[in-house]
């Protein structure tokens, strides 16, 4: 497989160094007419067609282009709906499990090794992570201490399974940190073409709150940097494994506006894999709707005059170091003040880790109360749908029904809950929370408990509640032998209504 594309690649070894072929490269001055010229070739860039039925076509309308070889990148995805992302494609298990068979990630990982990699000569791979504890939605960390590039995709395999068992997954999920840095790596190479393949779990975080027509804050900053990095020679190629859901990631490349050209394809790894073909179809297949705009989006770079160009205006980007013991002291050799403070998994939670919500990890608390959510909790899409089982494997929901207690179900179609243990103790004796139990069924209370602790401090309702439809098995207290399941629809957001 990888031959296929290496026999068109290979050529020359230079280190990140461009070869093409000679071609007529227009220059592009001032005036009018070169305005109206430049916005002409962005309105034919603006949407590029899956126009290729074959692997050989697509490397063929590669090689009548000039490219000869690029550059990869890699971004991993770390947040926490990767531990039940895998309930249907991973046998219900986390999508970054090390063990005895590859997970999702490391078979992405090692496909894309086979049929990307001959992209890149010098088979120097930047690797980052987002969306872990250190990083949640505003930074990367690299794949090493010093910000040093991995060598061939076994080493980028290697450092992956050192760095998985001691990360806390968190999020919320934004793009926008790996694009970032993606295009500064770019600019700094004097504007060389690179591919950034993004292999991640989910779509961006997206509220049950926010309208059809407006963005999440995450994915306002994501739509931003796929136009800004539409102005540098970059293709993004996003690599979706688990579950999904996809919907929005499938339509997401139509909806970002005003771009240079069209930079982004996404690729539904987990379909892919799933068809009943031969693994070499597969990886066939798999190669084809990764490469499948490449041609046209290189063709669109150099007719726009931004391939070979440095325009020394990128975010300049410091990764953070891996969140390894051993590196928790370690500066990257691109350090930016402040940026090697991500330490280990193993160490203390830091100040900052403390103040944020026990449930969600990532939304500060309301320190006025003590607990308790300030805004949008992320990830809205992700909730699991929850089986019957005695015992309930989603960590989230094993903190909601630790957290609840006996103070803790509402039957009437939602699950409200306490964000903390000390919510918990903090709604005793405010009243209202002690209901019948006539028909039998679980008591209704944290609702009730919840808004009169808050309406009694000045607040109006306080809601915590979860998107997607399961059924939950819980142990009422009040009947120490008896297990009953009860049907909770629960929209993933948690706010005050002040």
């Amino acid at each position: 497989m990888g031959g296929v594309i290496g026999a068109l690649f290979r050529g020359g070894g230079h280190r990140r160094e461009m070869h093409r072929a000679p071609m007529n490269r227009p220059v592009y001055g001032g005036g009018g007419g070169e305005n109206h010229r430049r916005a002409m070739l962005t309105k034919k860039y603006s949407y590029i067609p899956d126009n290729y039925q074959s692997l050989d076509q697509v490397t063929a309308a590669l090689r009548d282009q000039g490219l000869e070889s690029s550059n990869l990148i890699l971004g991993i995805d770390f947040t926490k709906s990767n531990e039940w992302t895998g309930k249907r494609s991973f046998s219900g298990q986390s999508l970054h499990r090390i063990g005895s068979t590859p997970n999702p990630y490391e078979q992405a990982i090692s496909i894309i090794g086979k049929t990307l990699a001959p992209f890149d000569d010098d088979n120097l791979i930047p690797c980052f992570g987002f969306g872990d504890a250190t990083t949640h939605d505003y930074n990367v960390f690299s794949f090493h201490p010093d910000n040093s590039p991995c060598h061939g995709f076994e080493e980028v395999l290697s450092c992956y399974k050192k760095i998985v068992p001691h990360l806390r997954l968190s999020g919320p999920t934004s793009f926008a940190p790996i694009v970032e840095a993606a295009v500064d790596i770019v600019d700094r190479s004097g504007g060389q073409y690179h591919v950034l393949v993004i292999v991640a779990d989910g779509q961006v975080t997206r509220s049950v709150d926010t309208s059809d027509n407006d963005l999440s804050p995450q994915e306002r900053r994501t739509v931003d940097s796929i136009v800004m990095a539409s102005s540098y020679p970059l293709s993004i190629v996003l690599i979706g494994v688990g579950d999904g859901p996809w919907e929005d990631m499938q339509k997401f490349d139509d909806k970002i506006p005003a771009r240079q050209f069209d930079n982004f394809q996404f690729v539904n790894f987990t379909s892919i894999m799933s068809r009943s073909t031969t693994q070499q179809q597969k990886e066939s297949a798999f190669a084809l709707a990764a490469l499948m705009e490449v041609p046209i989006q290189y063709k669109a770079t150099m007719e726009l005059g931004i391939l070979g160009r440095s325009t020394g205006k990128a975010k300049r980007i410091m990764p953070a170091p891996p969140p390894l013991p051993s590196a928790a002291g370690r500066q990257p050799s691109l350090s930016r003040a402040g940026s090697a403070a991500a330490t280990a998994a193993a160490t203390p939670p830091s100040p900052r880790e403390d103040q944020v919500c026990p449930i969600c990890l990532t939304t500060a608390k309301d320190l006025a109360f003590g607990c308790g959510h300030m805004g949008m909790w992320g990830e809205p899409d992700q909730m699991p749908n929850l089986s019957t089982d005695d015992s309930i494997q989603a960590e989230a929901v094993l903190r909601m029904i630790k957290c609840l207690g006996t103070d803790g179900i509402e039957l009437n179609s939602v699950l409200n809950f306490a964000c903390s243990e000390s919510d918990c103790a903090a709604i005793q004796g405010t009243g209202g929370c002690s209901f019948p139990d006539d028909d039998g069924s679980l008591p209704t209370r944290a609702s009730v408990a919840m808004n009169a602790y808050y309406q009694a401090r000045g607040r109006n309702s306080w809601n915590c509640f979860f998107n997607g439809t399961g059924l939950i098995t819980i142990t009422d207290p009040n009947k120490t032998n008896q297990l009953e399941t009860i049907q909770v629809t629960v929209n993933y957001s948690a706010r005050f209504n002040s």
